[in-house]
């Protein structure tokens, strides 16, 4: 079928009346059995739906797992706002999840030195940890007295510290990341969908 879009095939299948994959399979079969993924490559793959995590735009991915590989990602024909398309950063996500250079374990420069070592989660989480708490010592107020009426008003904070959430959580983890923040007393709270 010749000239076929989605759009075309969404108006043949009544509401409610097909689940979500029956669509995406009227989809195909309208591109002539044509997939976005190599033939194959998700036979015998489980199936899993799931928003692109670099972005907050909502677009919805399908993902094929082998083994606890990722083989296939293309875009959800079902979800009304993608209809199957990907932004540049969803079509490279499967080269994010298979590259042979992406790091695997921590890598820490010392300061002023020229080369790279490899340590522990533990030691790096142990670290940060110190790093931030030390930073927050030395930089909390309790108090501060206000320019306007000479008065000290308790403001418990630190401006030694900035957190930036990104697009790549979702909303319970950005409430998570915010209410941390806060218990840290940090006043420079930001999302990257801000800036």
């Amino acid at each position: 079928m010749e000239g076929s879009t989605y759009g075309s095939f969404t108006k043949t299948i009544p509401a409610g009346g097909r689940s979500g994959s029956g669509r995406a399979d009227a989809y195909r079969q309208a591109r002539g059995g044509k997939r976005r993924c190599a033939p194959d490559a998700d036979q015998g793959a489980e199936e899993f739906h799931h928003h692109l995590p670099v972005l907050r735009r909502g677009l919805r991915l399908i993902v094929h797992t082998r083994n606890g590989k990722v083989v296939n990602i293309e875009g959800d024909p079902d979800h009304p706002i993608n209809h199957g398309a990907l932004c540049p950063k969803g079509g490279a996500l499967f080269q994010i999840a298979n590259n042979e250079r992406r790091l695997q374990k921590v890598m820490y420069r010392a300061p002023r030195s020229d080369k790279w070592e490899e340590k522990s989660w533990d030691w790096a989480l142990e670290r940060i940890a110190k790093n931030m708490k030390e930073t927050r010592d030395k930089t909390f107020k309790a108090t501060e007295i206000n320019k306007k009426d000479n008065k000290e008003y308790l403001v418990n904070r630190t401006e030694g510290l900035a957190f930036l959430g990104g697009a790549g959580l979702d909303n319970e983890e950005c409430y998570l990341w915010s209410k941390f923040g806060r218990a840290m007393g940090v006043a420079n709270l930001e999302h990257q969908a801000r800036l």
